[in-house]
């Protein structure tokens, strides 16, 4: 689509909220930079935690942005309010809308004339393979009434996802769900991560908070390996993450690794580590950075529908150890950027990780940073574009 043919086009964009970093969140920057004049309507919004990442955009909150702050806080407890808060947005004016939605913002309501594209990151785990688990890992029975809200949930989901005029799908994984659970078809288009960013040694700047982690891992390092650097996490810590696993597993491996991340399990993790494991919590792109690029291996132990901090690691040359499910399988190539296990479980991912260290020579950075930049920003530019045109031009 040629710049002129984008002023043409009134657009606005969508996304569920608005309330830290993250995959998805990147994934709208991309579109807000596609899209510079294009309004940005979210349910809510913390301004703090997502910094300069959207500086500058017009950003249009819900009414739930007026709500008290210790229920904004805890915003899980208006999950009655998210099917129904999509539909008060007021989006006639405009000709093309982009929801970004891994749950809410698909519900739009728009006018006939109006071409809704909505990129999903995934249909709704916890109302749909995710639910029994989900209670699991909190702790908690599922009552009758949860069971009940479940159900509208289940119910509202599958009418939305008829709303939108396209879907798009950010991996092969989450469009067999989408059918699946939606009965609707839907284009991959991957998420943008970035160009290859392989460096050699001598052209890495180390920022000293990188430098002082690394010396204070190595000092831990268990005798019985003559390893370099650490293994590494990026996550949120979150239950269905499966951080804890990772963190049990190095314990009993006595392996340096640090984690990166910030959520409700953070405080259990700290409890849980032991000397050999540094909880770090959030830390800003710049330092993030500076982590990848010293990393041994990066650890990706979730089912998830994309996987982009796997994708990321690459980027910098850094093999993968993944979980042998979701779309790590359509990035990682076993043995050539990275090695795969099979059960979210401590003794099996320190078995992939013996494996590794076994292979550990085989791998080539240059390779590895090359495939990882074949999910670029430029890749994900160019197609939704030539999505965008070809959809809008039939309207």
């Amino acid at each position: 689509m040629e710049e002129k043919k984008d002023k043409k086009l009134k657009v606005a964009l969508l996304h569920d909220f608005l309330l830290y970093p993250g995959g998805a969140e990147r994934v709208l920057k991309v579109l807000s930079e596609m899209f510079p004049e294009a309004p940005i309507y979210t349910l809510l919004h913390d301004q703090e935690k997502m910094g300069e990442m959207f500086a500058g955009k017009d950003i249009r909150p819900s009414y739930l942005q007026k709500f008290p702050k210790f229920l904004k806080k805890h915003y899980q407890w208006l999950i009655l309010f998210f099917p129904v808060v999509p539909e008060t947005f007021d989006l006639r004016e405009y000709d093309l809308v982009i929801s970004s939605s891994g749950a809410w913002m698909k519900g739009i309501v728009t006018k006939m004339s109006t071409t809704h594209i909505a990129y999903l990151h995934s249909p709704m785990r916890f109302v749909w393979d995710y639910n029994e688990r989900y209670f699991q890992e909190k702790g908690k029975s599922p009552s009758l009434l949860k069971r009940f809200v479940l159900n509208y949930l289940r119910i509202w989901d599958r009418m939305a996802a008829d709303r939108p005029d396209f879907l798009l799908a950010n991996s092969v994984y989450t469009q067999k769900r989408i059918e699946k659970y939606y009965r609707r078809d839907s284009v991959v288009i991957y998420p943008p991560i970035g160009e290859e960013k392989v460096h050699s040694s001598q052209s890495i700047v180390h920022s000293q908070d990188a430098i002082d982690e690394t010396n204070k891992l190595k000092a831990n390092e268990a005798k019985s390996y003559k390893l370099g650097g650490y293994f590494l996490v990026v996550s949120r810590l979150s239950p269905y993450k499966k951080v804890d696993v990772v963190v049990e597993a190095f314990n009993k491996l006595g392996l340096p690794l640090v984690v990166i991340g910030q959520g409700e399990q953070e405080k259990h993790l700290k409890k849980i580590a032991k000397e050999n494991v540094q909880i770090l919590g959030w830390k800003d792109d710049a330092t993030t950075e500076q982590y990848y690029k010293n990393a041994k291996a990066f650890i990706f132990p979730a089912e998830d529908d994309f996987g982009m901090t796997a994708v990321e690691a690459m980027n910098f040359g850094v093999p993968v150890i993944a979980f042998r499910k979701g779309g790590v399988l359509e990035t990682v190539q076993e043995g050539i950027t990275g090695e795969f296990f099979d059960a979210q479980t401590p003794e099996v991912l320190a078995d992939g990780v013996r494996r590794f260290l076994d292979n550990e020579k085989n791998y080539d950075k240059e390779v590895i940073g090359k495939r990882g930049g074949q999910f670029s920003r430029e890749r994900f530019v160019d197609d939704m574009r030539k999505f965008i045109d070809g959809v809008v031009e039939k309207k």
